[in-house]
């Protein structure tokens, strides 16, 4: 091989690891050079303790509400997190509900089960699905990118977990909704899916409701 030759794939092997590191980069949380970052409406250079603390999860574990619900404290509720890569989410469960399929395209998320039982499961790059019934105490890592699932399949207790996040703002994408509410064809769903029109429509229907 010539020296040319070794040199241009030199060259390609350079460019393919520099643009992994980039992508992944923009993926997670940018690096800070300070501290703490300060909102932009923020008047003066100093805060205090009450910048550093959030409390709206006060009250929540003394309720059940009567669907799935996920109240989140990452930067946009919690300002301090902003640079910080950390957010967290509060699941509270009733009895028979679910956190239908989603992934997170910013981070891992790691759950700990604080009272009754759920059902979670995943699936990895390879198509294999890993479930597990988790009872309070016990914790699962979701890694980055999954698609996955929590579901409390209890007729009469409720759930509660907490789940915690290597990103200021770990958004989740539904699958569900983010294929049957996209405005994709109810014709090309239902050859994606090797079923009927009409499946397709009673689908989006109950995802509405």
């Amino acid at each position: 091989m010539s020296a040319t030759m070794r040199l241009i794939q030199l060259l390609v092997i350079i460019s393919v690891v520099a643009l992994a590191i980039s992508i992944r980069a923009v993926a997670s949380d940018p690096d800070i050079s300070s501290d703490y970052i300060l909102q932009e409406n923020h008047t003066g250079t100093t805060v205090d303790a009450s910048f550093f603390t959030y409390t709206g999860f006060r009250g929540l574990f003394d309720q059940t509400p009567e669907t799935f619900t996920a109240t989140t404290a990452s930067m946009d509720e919690f300002p301090a997190l902003k640079g910080q890569s950390v957010s967290y989410a509060m699941l509270r469960f009733p009895p028979n509900t679910i956190f239908p399929p989603h992934t997170r395209l910013d981070s891992a998320g790691l759950m700990l089960v604080l009272t009754g039982s759920l059902e979670v499961g995943l699936i990895d790059s390879k198509n294999v699905l890993y479930t597990k019934k988790l009872q309070a105490g016990d914790m699962f890592v979701f890694p980055k990118g999954l698609i996955h699932y929590q579901y409390n399949a209890d007729p009469n207790l409720p759930a509660t977990a907490i789940a915690s996040f290597g990103s200021a703002s770990a958004r989740s994408v539904a699958v569900p909704a983010s294929i049957f509410n996209s405005g994709i064809r109810d014709a090309v769903l239902a050859k994606s899916f090797k079923t009927d029109i009409s499946t397709v429509r009673k689908i989006r229907a109950g995802l509405k409701n």
